[in-house]
């Protein structure tokens, strides 16, 4: 498990897919804390993992796309995606987010 108190500032970026920057914030076994940022035009494919995961739009705005249709998330708006449920997203602007992951993703520690 990481220390109690983590900064943004203090971790270090790692590009998942062409244009697609995490940041592994805070977790523990049950729960993760990530930032993300996502540069305008960059797709992230559908797909799906065994965590839950919600997540906060700081700025920016992304199209989501799932099995049941799509949606725009804009800067003050909220989601969740549920266990394995598909999903996945067109960024149409510069966009900074917020995810957890319930339980924490291994792959992300």
């Amino acid at each position: 498990m990481r220390k109690n108190l983590v900064s943004k500032n203090s971790v270090d970026s790692v590009e998942i897919l062409h244009g697609i920057y995490r940041k592994t914030l805070a977790y523990n076994k049950n729960m993760m804390l990530c930032h993300f940022n996502l540069i305008k035009g960059s797709q992230i494919p559908l797909h799906s993992h065994k965590e839950h995961q919600i997540g906060y739009v700081l700025k920016g705005k992304l199209k989501f796309i799932t099995e049941n249709g799509e949606f725009i998330a804009k800067e003050g708006d909220s989601y969740v995606f549920d266990s394995n449920e598909k999903h996945g997203a067109i960024i149409l602007e510069d966009t900074d987010v917020i995810d957890v992951f319930s339980p924490a993703r291994e792959d992300y520690k």
